[in-house]
């Protein structure tokens, strides 16, 4: 996994959004799905973290699935 920001996993998840309309969408998605939250939490994931670890991004893509 590599390091990405949260604009550029969420412009690959919605890749037909504007960059902020896609962050706040993948935030939505993550904010919804309880477990990730607290999985993501644990894996150091702060409030408005602009880049995420390959940990964090492999914990998202485990429960969202890949873009």
């Amino acid at each position: 996994m590599a390091v990405l920001s949260v604009k550029e996993l969420a412009s690959l998840y919605f890749p037909h959004a504007a960059p902020r309309s896609a962050t706040v969408q993948l935030k939505r998605w993550i904010d919804l799905n309880r477990p990730l939250c607290e999985e993501l939490r644990a894996a150091g994931l702060v409030s408005r973290q602009r880049i995420l670890t390959p940990k964090q991004v492999e914990l998202i893509f485990r429960y969202l699935g890949e873009p």
